[in-house]
């Protein structure tokens, strides 16, 4: 049987450069896809950064170069690859648009994209294939779709490609003046409709209209994002198109977050060993100067501080909540308002409360390891990584239903469920689900029971890769 090709653009990839989910999904699931099916051949092509590690670059091997026309503009476009962990990956080289020391925040951000969405097009003969389905994600590549239908479709070109646009989060709309569309895309004005919304250039807008398929990270947020609340404006569009609109959830790379072989827990455990999770306790209580007591719950949160994770709703219940035998954990950093806010609470709470205003990945598997309960309670979360990874290690999830934390949580209800949820963003309501969870905890026997069975719970990369290879098959009109 003839692979079939499948080309992910993104604007990041973990391994090479990652500023947040996106890079988690472009690092793991093509590697899914091609383990579950090896019908399907998928290749990553993103920008070549200047910050791309130099074990990587010095590895890269230069196929070829071309002209990339982005309206006025004749550009030069440089694609060189890279084989990693059996994945194939190509790299877009403009010294002008990417040697920069960030990857994202340029005043030209929207040519620097639009320039790599062309450049695909462009660089077929230097790789030596042109894809069955192209799947892109979110702003940064959403013209790649946008392109493929109003340029080369519409004249004829490249008619047998699909294309699958992912939202990771909708709040990003990639949003221009109308110039932009004739200036930097280089599309006539004929198509200033596909693309205006609200009279400005909306790409997320264009890329739902031109996609054959649009995937959102949760089935939830899917069904989310064709309602005002959650839309970011774009509601009567994702309504429009909610008929090609689908859910996946995203996974978790269960290597990476194993407490059984997790070199940055001070004890491995597993389900089977479980009783090993109370020297990660003890460990981290006595590393971050809490008092040691295996009997205190560790209630734990690890998350930028926004109002969007539901920070402000902590801080208002946490004095109730520490009137509790209960110590809080918080990891994360964002809005200084909340950074202080939750510095000064620690104060008054010596040995009880322990607040870490940075992200250090070893210190949040530490805390996933020795905590006992987490906190999720996100006013939006299109998906959600944070409960499936404390899932994994046997630390409760307390959680708002909303996105992928309604999907992957279900509330704890004698013996069914895999953790705790609250429905309405509200304080009052979090705070009495706090108290349902401390519970269960005190009746030992019965929380162990829960904390030992959503370890086994499979949030692999796999599940998702089987539900995407579905919509490939969709798109290609196989059953």
């Amino acid at each position: 049987m003839k692979q079939k090709n499948i080309l992910f653009v993104v604007a990041e990839c973990a391994n090479f450069v990652a500023t947040g989910g996106l890079a988690e999904v472009a690092g793991s699931l093509p590697k899914a896809i091609m383990k579950t099916n090896r019908a399907y051949k998928v290749r990553v092509m993103m920008p070549l950064y200047k910050t791309i590690a130099d074990k990587y670059q010095g590895k890269l091997k230069f196929l070829g170069e071309t002209t990339v026309v982005l309206a006025w503009r004749r550009l030069y476009c440089g694609v060189f690859t890279l084989k990693l962990n059996g994945v194939d990956y190509y790299f877009i080289d403009n010294k002008y648009y990417f040697d920069r020391d960030l990857i994202y925040g340029h005043y030209d951000d929207g040519e620097r994209f639009a320039f790599f969405s062309k450049s695909i097009f462009e660089t077929f003969n230097i790789i030596g294939f042109v894809p069955n389905i192209i799947h892109t994600h979110d702003w940064h590549t959403a013209l790649v779709n946008i392109y493929l239908d109003l340029l080369y479709k519409k004249h004829g070109l490249l008619t047998d490609i699909k294309s699958l646009f992912t939202i990771h989060n909708i709040e990003f709309q990639g949003i221009f003046d109308l110039p932009f569309l004739e200036d930097i895309i280089g599309v006539d004005k004929q198509y200033q409709e596909v693309l205006e919304y609200n009279g400005l250039v909306n790409l997320v807008k264009g890329a739902i209209v031109c996609s054959d398929l649009v995937s959102t990270v949760s089935p939830r947020y899917a069904r989310e994002i064709t309602t005002a609340m959650y839309a970011s404006g774009l509601e009567h569009i994702t309504r429009t198109n909610g008929q090609k609109i689908v859910g996946v959830i995203n996974g978790i790379d269960v290597d990476f977050y194993n407490p059984n072989l997790d070199s940055a827990l001070p004890v491995n455990y597993s389900a089977e060993t479980f009783s090993n999770k109370l020297q990660n306790k003890q460990a981290l209580q006595r590393g971050l100067n809490l008092l040691i007591d295996a009997n205190t719950c560790v209630i734990s949160m690890i998350s930028r501080l926004t109002s969007q994770k539901g920070v402000d709703l902590v801080i208002d219940k946490l004095d109730e909540i520490m009137k509790e035998n209960v110590q809080f954990v918080l990891l994360g950093k964002g809005n200084r308002y909340f950074e202080d806010k939750f510095l000064e609470i620690a104060k008054r709470y010596s040995k009880r409360v322990s607040v870490l205003i940075t992200y250090d990945t070893n210190l949040a598997k530490k805390i996933y390891g020795g905590a006992d309960l987490f906190l999720m309670p996100s006013k939006t979360e299109p998906c959600g990584l944070s409960q499936m990874i404390a899932s994994r290690y046997g630390t409760v999830p307390i959680v708002r239903a909303t996105g992928g934390l309604f999907d992957t949580i279900k509330d704890y209800n004698d013996g069914a469920g895999n953790g705790f949820v609250f429905k309405d963003f509200d304080s009052q309501q979090m705070l009495d689900k706090i108290k349902e969870a401390l519970t269960l905890y005190h009746d030992r026997e019965r929380f162990n029971a829960l904390a030992t069975k959503i370890m086994g719970i499979d949030f692999s990369w796999n599940v998702s890769a089987a539900s995407y290879l579905q919509m490939y098959k969709k798109m290609l009109g196989k059953k």
